[in-house]
């Protein structure tokens, strides 16, 4: 198994490959999320493990961010492509020997493994570090949209009461959604109301430059949309979605804080559904919700969320999350115990926005 750099001819073709990867590829390891993530100090690095499974390639894509005093850290963000420890076990050491090479401390990984406490303890076993979960969706909601099934077989199968009432509810009142082109009048209405949904709770966001340039990267490459819903002539909700191959991703949402139109976010997000189907998008992940254990705890602060995500599932899955393979020992121990809780530390009390 040997560890390298992709060609550009790879990197040109990076999502494509991503794809073969045992998970069907993810969005947050897309070339378009990677490359844009330089506007956010980290340098865009795409892995090949060649022979991972037979004659079968692993493509991972890596942020790399210098640490001044420690040397270099690796996040492969909702990666590498995997779904369970056994795939795992089998990079961990070719690809320490390789971010050794290259004066890596550490390698943050994500990968959807679904968690249990035998999982735990085989990734233990296998010298990595379970830490904080970096994306939100470490625990999340996820529908099958297979275009195979009809949409009444869709809106049958969720919750009585749930989603496909507020659906039909609104649908009644005159709540209606539009899919808006990302111009900078739209996005400035969708970060508005953005804006207002963080203060409410309690989570910061980048300025709108940032989040609009996001916003219209993925747009520009067909990659993503922005929807609103709007009542008697407002916009009462608005969702920003990503698709990559057979997934579509809930990246944003935002609505106004006094409810105008009961419903109203429940018909977006079945827009959001439909829009999915028609690209042929098989699984569609609502992004992000309280762990399995805690979906009913009223004092987590994602309870709000998770209630609406709920209605249209009552499925939980929850994923290991994040973890780290150490390179050297001293290094992340330094790391671990003090630099990252500064950086974290003054970029949330200070600059009011997130490292990673």
């Amino acid at each position: 198994m040997n560890v390298r750099f992709a060609t550009d001819k790879e990197r040109n073709n990076w999502d494509a490959l991503l794809s073969r990867n045992p998970d069907g590829g993810n969005i947050f390891q897309s070339k378009e999320l990677t490359e844009f993530k330089q506007r956010s100090g980290w340098t865009p690095r795409f892995l090949i493990i060649e022979n991972f499974d037979k004659n079968k390639s692993l493509a991972i894509a890596i942020q790399e961010k210098r640490i001044f005093g420690l040397g270099t850290l690796w996040y492969a963000c909702k990666g590498p492509g995997i779904t369970n420890v056994a795939q795992l076990e089998k990079i961990v050491k070719p690809l320490q020997v390789f971010a050794g090479r290259h004066g890596v401390f550490a390698v943050k990984m994500e990968s959807e493994i679904l968690k249990s406490p035998e999982t735990i303890a085989e990734m233990k076993q296998l010298g990595l570090e379970i830490v904080r979960p970096i994306q939100p969706n470490y625990s999340t909601v996820v529908l099958d949209i297979s275009p195979t099934k009809s949409e009444e077989e869709l809106l049958r199968a969720m919750p009585k009461k749930g989603a496909k009432y507020a659906i039909n509810r609104a649908l009644r009142d005159g709540v209606t959604v539009e899919e808006v082109p990302c111009t900078s009048q739209n996005a400035h209405a969708f970060y508005d109301l953005w804006v207002e949904t963080a203060q409410s709770a309690g989570f910061y966001i980048h300025d709108f430059t940032y989040h609009y340039e996001f916003w219209k990267t993925f747009c520009e490459n067909n990659m993503g949309q922005l929807f609103f819903a709007k009542f008697q002539g407002q916009i009462v909700a608005g969702a920003f979605a990503l698709c990559l191959e057979k997934k579509s991703t809930y990246k944003d949402g935002a609505s106004v804080r006094v409810r105008k139109a009961y419903g109203a976010s429940h018909l977006l997000q079945w827009r959001v559904i439909q829009w999915a189907r028609k690209r042929g998008v098989t699984t569609h992940d609502l992004c992000g919700a309280p762990p399995s254990d805690r979906i009913h705890d009223k004092t987590h602060f994602l309870h709000g969320v998770g209630q609406f995500k709920t209605s249209f599932s009552k499925k939980v899955t929850d994923y290991v999350g994040a973890f780290d393979l150490v390179i050297n020992a001293r290094k992340y121990s330094v790391w671990r115990s003090l630099a990252e809780r500064l950086l974290l530390r003054f970029y949330r009390n200070i600059l009011r926005k997130n490292w990673y």
